[in-house]
């Protein structure tokens, strides 16, 4: 049997990375606090207010990345510092507005994120102790990667595990969030050992806590949906071609998501949102396909967002006020939007399971 060297030598697998010990330190030595493991959940992020200067920033530091928007630099940023980022925030603000936490003074988003770090925090420590410390950072927007990662090092962490909390795997999501994270772990001087936590869309806990919300919606009502939209954030279908993975998860997470609940092919079907710019995207586009199940006859319809970890603009804005419209106009009568797992306990035990995979070892 293979064993890693350390065992070999009588080392535990588990034993914290070795520290100096303070009392061979001269007196004039920076304290070093004693080793800690460190979990650091992202998400996309979040503008610190609806106002024109918090979205333009917003936007700006969003769309001027190079995962998110591709074309090369001297087209694309003349024409979004010219004119999107003239125009956009005004829109955008407009939506984010409609959706604010005014109470909180954030965005759903942000309330969300906090209350599933509450509770991940919450089972972690229950089982580890003070020996891992869980915080949260977005990757656009406040707060950031780089001042998460600046914390943790300075609490002692040793170890960091970087969990972007995105279902299904894309270049414009969970490889922008490593990107930022590792740009961050650049500037350290004293690097923590790092795992990045990997998608979870065929995940049994997942699909699992997914189909139970659909049960519990649909049991909730006088008469079942003709179908189950399953809408996905899209991407350009170039990005399909060029070997990203996303399209075919999501394909994979309907399946299982329609397995799981009994169901045949005519109800349920994947669609895809948030289209941007004149190319192609992953077809077909939800705000479209909507309309055409109006117009066949589906007037009854459902839809949940399975890439979403939790509700924000694409979900509590285009879903439910703009992909209903469509249906609407179309002829639809009863429009349900089933909401994101967000702080679910389903979800969230979910999430800790996964995250105590990459755990493993180090705690």
């Amino acid at each position: 049997m293979m064993l890693d060297a350390r065992s070999e030598r009588g080392t535990p697998l588990t034993e914290a990375p070795t520290e100096p010990d303070s009392r061979h330190l001269p007196a004039d030595h920076p304290r070093v606090k004693p080793a800690r493991v460190g979990v650091l959940l992202a998400n996309l992020g979040t503008p610190d207010n609806y106002d024109y200067w918090s979205m333009r920033r917003y936007l700006g530091e969003f769309l001027s990345d190079r995962r998110v928007i591709d074309y090369s630099p001297w087209i694309w940023q003349p024409l979004l510092q010219l004119i999107i980022l003239t125009k956009r925030p005004f829109s955008s603000g407009a939506a984010y507005k409609s959706i604010w936490n005014e109470e909180a003074g954030e965005s759903p988003l942000m309330t969300i994120t906090k209350a599933q770090t509450a509770k991940i925090k919450a089972e972690i420590e229950a089982k580890y102790g003070d020996k891992v410390m869980v915080d949260f950072a977005m990757r656009y927007g406040n707060p950031s990667t780089k001042s998460k990662v600046r914390e943790m090092v300075e609490a002692g962490c040793r170890r960091i595990v970087f969990f972007p909390l995105y279902p299904q795997t894309a270049g414009a999501t969970t490889a922008t969030a490593n990107d930022q994270f590792f740009r961050a772990m650049m500037e350290e001087k004293w690097q923590p050992s790092v795992r990045t936590v990997p998608e979870y869309f065929d995940r049994p806990s997942y699909i699992d806590a997914l189909a139970k919300s659909v049960e519990r919606s649909y049991g909730a009502m006088e008469t079942k949906p003709d179908i189950l939209v399953c809408s996905y954030h899209g991407v350009p279908k170039r990005y399909l071609m060029e070997g990203d993975p996303y399209h075919c998860q999501c394909q994979k997470t309907t399946r299982l998501l329609k397995e799981r609940l009994g169901w045949d092919d005519s109800e349920i079907v994947t669609t895809f949102q948030s289209r941007f710019g004149p190319e192609e995207w992953l077809k077909p586009y939800t705000v479209e396909e909507v309309a055409r199940l109006a117009e066949t006859g589906k007037k009854r319809i459902a839809v949940i967002a399975p890439a979403f970890s939790a509700d924000c603009i694409e979900t509590l804005e285009e879903i439910n006020e703009e992909i209903r419209e469509s249906f609407e106009e179309a002829g639809g009568k009863h429009f349900t939007y089933i909401p994101c797992l967000n702080d679910d306990d389903a979800h969230i035990d979910s999430l800790v399971e996964h995250l105590e995979d990459s755990l493993a070892g180090w705690v």
